[in-house]
């Protein structure tokens, strides 16, 4: 087991499988995955459509849980924890950046913001200004009363990334945070990470784009369920 201390890594997978009941029988979508993501690390995660990508997305933000191994998440084991306790570790441990950005359209940017800290355990009294301060370090210090529809895509993401960070958690997980947007704006979106990772967050890049990936410190790819480099 790891040690819960300050020095754990950020992620630790030991012998982690995901397994689906099919009609047709079991299949395999992660097989005997051990990754190590030391806290502050950069790291993409590529491989080709049904690699795995997003069912190790999807256990990484303990959206799912694994059939077999264990999985460490800053020490703690969260592999078999019950709905309410995952939900809640997401909330305090794990910030999202989708494709799709996911903001809500009736909110407004600081509103959209400042959604995770609806669901914390405990009143925040420094969370509106830490929404301002992080809508002002992604440049829409100005646009906090606009909705997401007054918006262009790349503003919409970043939205989504200061969303991320508003309760300082442990990991970033980004499923393809560049998908949706062109190649002016996606640099300036990759920009806005680089940041992130400077500043010591620990990001995880799930991509397609090799271009995305060398932005990464470092690049696994995963291959019908397994980790080949």
């Amino acid at each position: 087991m790891v040690a819960q201390n300050k020095k754990a890594p950020a992620i630790q997978l030991e012998e982690i499988s995901r397994i689906y009941q099919m009609a047709a029988g079991e299949v395999a979508a992660l097989s005997k995955i051990n990754l190590t993501v030391e806290q502050g690390e950069y790291m993409a995660v590529m491989g080709p459509s049904g690699s795995g990508k997003t069912t190790l997305l999807n256990l990484l933000g303990c959206l799912d849980q694994p059939s077999s191994g264990r999985y460490y998440l800053g020490g703690e084991d969260v592999s078999a924890l019950p709905d309410d306790q995952l939900s809640e570790i997401r909330n305090r441990k794990i910030g999202f950046i989708f494709q799709s950005y996911n903001l809500i359209p009736e909110l407004t940017v600081l509103e959209n913001i400042e959604i995770p800290l609806f669901y914390r355990s405990h009143n925040d009294p420094d969370g509106l200004q830490r929404a301002v301060r992080l809508a002002e370090m992604v440049g829409l210090g100005s646009r906090l009363d606009h909705r997401p529809a007054q918006l262009s895509g790349g503003q919409q993401q970043r939205v989504a990334i200061a969303r991320s960070l508003v309760n300082d958690p442990l990991i970033i997980l980004a499923d393809e945070p560049t998908g949706n947007l062109d190649s002016t704006t996606g640099q300036e979106i990759l920009s806005v990470l680089h940041e992130m990772h400077r500043q010591g967050k620990t990001l995880v890049v799930i991509t397609h784009d090799v271009s995305v990936a060398q932005h990464s410190s470092r690049t696994i790819h995963i291959v019908d369920g397994r980790i080949k480099g």
